[in-house]
């Protein structure tokens, strides 16, 4: 009886090393196989970054050479702005082959930073560098066909804005200058005067004393006048006396036919070259 239980709990031993030894089998197939799924992930993963930064180079390629088309088609072509769709074609592939290198760039990085290896994408790669070489050049040219007429044309725009523009700056300062010689030339022939009483003239600065423009007389009480039109001055009274200095013989004094003095200025010029302020004393 001893021996059939001891051999009883010798199979039942067995059996449970048998299921471990199972277990273990089994735990490690599924690391393996979760391993092998983790890998399979990332390199997806990367053939999809390649896969899309691939298709959009290829994006970039077909813009290219739709812009380059239109170029042509609108170079040979009747259009009244001919000139702008050109430039607006020629910015469109300038733009495109500056992005198309830089995708380039990033995809030579994931291919040689990724897991993802192969003679085919390398070759690929090769092409499309070769590609953007090949635009390249053909941009060059169609550039240099381009300054022949719509970059001239271009240029010709410029210079008769320019021209229009130096006009238009020349008419200005022209008017500014015939603005400042006007000013300067009403400074010129301008004159002041006044007559007052000397009560009149005391109050205002401009006689004290027994002088005349000593202090810091009123100049706003003075009359303006243009001495090439104003040659005549009503006194407005029966007795007058000039206190400023002006030459005899370039001008009379005399009553009119109310007996009130008139200034008459017969030569201005030599009237107004001691001073360009007249001061009367009436009474």
């Amino acid at each position: 009886m001893k021996k059939i239980i001891i051999f009883a709990l010798a199979a039942v031993f067995a059996v449970s090393c048998s299921d471990k030894k199972q277990n273990e089998e089994v735990s490690a197939e599924a690391l393996r196989i979760d391993s092998l799924q983790r890998i399979i992930d990332q390199k997806d993963n990367e053939l999809n970054d390649v896969m899309a930064t691939f298709n959009e180079i290829q994006e970039g390629f077909r813009l290219i050479e739709a812009a380059e088309k239109n170029v042509t088609i609108v170079k040979d072509g009747e259009s009244t702005n001919k000139s702008e769709q050109i430039r607006q074609s020629m910015r469109t592939i300038q733009q495109r082959m500056e992005k198309n290198r830089e995708l380039i760039a990033r995809l030579q990085q994931q291919v040689r930073e990724g897991s993802t290896r192969s003679e085919e994408l390398r070759r690929t790669i090769e092409n499309f560098t070769k590609e953007l070489e090949a635009k390249n050049s053909e941009l060059a040219s169609l550039r240099a066909e381009l300054e022949q007429k719509d970059i001239h044309i271009a240029q010709l725009d410029k210079t008769v804005s320019e021209l229009n523009t130096n006009v238009s700056e020349l008419k200005q300062e022209t008017a500014q200058k015939a603005e400042t010689i006007k000013e300067q030339d009403t400074q010129i022939h301008s004159a002041w005067y006044v007559f007052g009483t000397k009560k009149e003239l005391q109050e205002q600065n401009i006689y004290q004393k027994g002088k005349v423009l000593r202090a810091n007389f009123n100049k706003n009480y003075f009359t303006k006048i243009d001495i090439r039109v104003d040659k005549e001055i009503k006194l407005y009274s029966k007795r007058a006396e000039l206190l400023t200095s002006h030459p005899a013989g370039s001008y009379t004094l005399q009553p009119d036919a109310q007996n009130q003095y008139v200034l008459r200025i017969t030569n201005p010029q030599q009237f107004w070259s001691a001073s360009k302020y007249l001061v009367v004393l009436v009474k």
